[in-house]
């Protein structure tokens, strides 16, 4: 399973997630991440803001709207998952 960096912008952590599903939705580029590889775990949408050479700068989706929206997407193509948000 791909794994992804995330840098936290308020506390500059450096966080590690695994990649479990990815769609693009209107041109933006969102992926479905996890904590851990596998078994029950905090999950998270992230959004592809910008492409820098070979680094690709993600957020954290919070818009509950665009959450929902996205969520539902995921759990579509997550067959096995109980996804709550």
């Amino acid at each position: 399973m791909e794994k992804v960096r995330f840098i936290d912008p308020d506390t500059k952590e450096e966080v590690e997630f695994f990649v479990v599903e990815e769609t693009k939705v209107n041109g933006t580029r969102y992926l479905f991440v996890t904590e851990e590889e596998d078994g029950d775990c905090d999950a998270y949408i992230l959004k592809e803001v910008a492409a820098e050479e070979e680094e690709v700068v993600c957020e954290m989706v919070e818009d509950e709207t665009e959450l929902a929206a996205v969520g539902k997407i995921f759990a579509e193509l997550i067959e096995d998952a109980d996804i709550e948000y």
